[in-house]
């Protein structure tokens, strides 16, 4: 056994835990053989009430029934999950005492699906025993799971290959989550045409989450620098850190960001842009699900559980939200300009990813350059300008700020560390964009 690196504690090793992944256009079409592959008895089928009337939904069914899968639905997934939403889908679960599991939808589908199929196969679990520290307790997933095959109908999450849920967790208002191999998906189906369904400003939102999960595993701090060391690999996190592995799958997905969610989001009949952002989220939820995210996401949770009346456009809800990719996209100009001292070369490549002109740049700039080139590319995309824009003032940033302080798990992998002035400075930087 070689020693333990002694300098501060910190990991000497990293993991690279990823999902089976299928793509092809039309391919939800193998699912009923899929699930007639893994003698399933008993499905349990989730999704939400928009997506039960669209084609992606049906293309399953169909499947389904043609390989006569007996199944049960529950479509009543929130959009940006809530702990009670995941109580009422882990209920569900547990009373039908299913042998496997389908979620069909975007991240928040995805999400819930993970933690019904957790709890049921953990029926004495307390719900906090699985969720993050320090809002839960954060104890490691022994138990056997049972099969869950995911189905994106977004291009953003990446749900469909890691192994993180998130939620909002009502009382503190701020939004959590389970992390843990234990829960990814067995197989991600990812066919193309179901980002057809998908309206513009969905398309947008879910493509910014795809850009941050890029940016940030690129940007995060290396898996080596990360500690405490864990004393059993079992404790090793999900999230460890940059490392050569995730950066060439989050360097990837920049390239196809930004080659493509413009034509993705402006024309939904072209069908090349959006076939490859779809790829492009499975890509970065690889990069991410294993070097995890930072600040962008890190600050992203309360200023989706905060939100106070802000709906936005083209989301059929009933509940105010900030769509998850818009509260994360819309700090980044001033994330990135803050962590770049620490690793500029890497902030100035995304840049010149994303389209700057990096030729004269001195390396001391990278941060503004990224900045720029972000603010630009969401100008362009006529993203609202900040947090003022969906409904923010100074007056919120300390909550803003105090919303962040529990999001551990992510804000540590920040390449540089960050005060309570740093995040309140960060905040307010962002109520403006242009």
């Amino acid at each position: 056994v070689p020693e333990w690196p002694t300098l501060g504690n910190t990991d000497y090793a990293f993991e690279m835990a990823i999902s089976n992944i299928r793509y092809g256009e039309g391919v939800t079409k193998e699912i009923g053989m899929d699930l007639q592959n893994l003698g399933a008895r008993r499905v349990c089928l989730m999704t939400d009430k928009n997506l039960s009337k669209l084609p992606p939904v049906n293309a399953v069914l169909n499947s389904l029934s043609k390989y006569g899968i007996n199944f049960q639905m529950y479509d009543n997934v929130r959009v940006e999950p809530t702990d009670q939403s995941f109580l009422d889908a882990i209920q569900f679960a547990k009373k039908g005492e299913f042998d496997a599991y389908v979620a069909v939808g975007g991240g928040s589908v995805i999400d819930t699906c993970k933690a019904a199929n957790l709890y049921a196969a953990s029926p004495s679990s307390e719900f906090l025993d699985y969720v993050n520290a320090p809002i839960g307790k954060g104890k490691p997933v022994t138990v056997p799971l049972k099969p869950l095959i995911a189905v994106p109908t977004t291009s953003g999450t990446g749900s469909e290959t890691t192994g993180v849920a998130i939620f909002d967790f009502k009382e503190l208002k701020v939004k959590t989550g389970i992390a843990s191999r234990a829960i990814k998906p067995t197989l991600g189906i990812i066919d193309p045409l179901h980002t057809l369904s998908m309206p513009e400003r969905i398309v947008a939102n879910s493509g910014f989450d795809v850009l941050c999960h890029a940016l940030e595993s690129y940007t995060a701090l290396p898996y080596n620098k990360r500690s405490p060391c864990p004393s059993n690999p079992i404790s090793r996190p999900a999230y460890q850190g940059s490392n050569p592995v995730s950066d060439v799958w989050a360097l990837h997905a920049l390239r196809i960001v930004a080659k493509y969610l413009k034509r993705a989001i402006r024309n939904p009949e072209d069908r090349e842009a959006r076939a490859n952002m779809h790829l492009a989220s499975a890509f970065a939820g690889i990069g991410f699900g294993n070097a995890g995210v930072h600040l962008c996401h890190g600050m992203s949770y309360p200023i989706s559980g905060l939100v106070k009346t802000y709906k936005p456009k083209d989301y059929n809800v009933d509940h105010s939200l900030v769509p998850h990719g818009l509260s994360v996209v819309l700090t980044s100009p001033a994330v990135f300009a803050f962590t770049a001292q620490i690793h500029p070369e890497r902030h100035l490549e995304a840049a010149e990813i994303l389209g700057a002109d990096i030729h004269t740049a001195r390396i001391k700039d990278a941060g503004l350059i990224l900045a720029d080139t972000l603010r630009k590319f969401l100008f362009d995309l006529n993203v609202d300008d900040g947090l003022a824009a969906i409904g923010y003032s100074k007056a919120d940033i300390p909550a803003l700020v105090k919303g962040t302080l529990p999001q551990e798990r992510v804000t540590k992998l920040s390449p540089r560390p960050q005060t309570e002035e740093d995040l309140s400075a960060l905040f307010e930087a962002s109520m403006k964009l242009y």
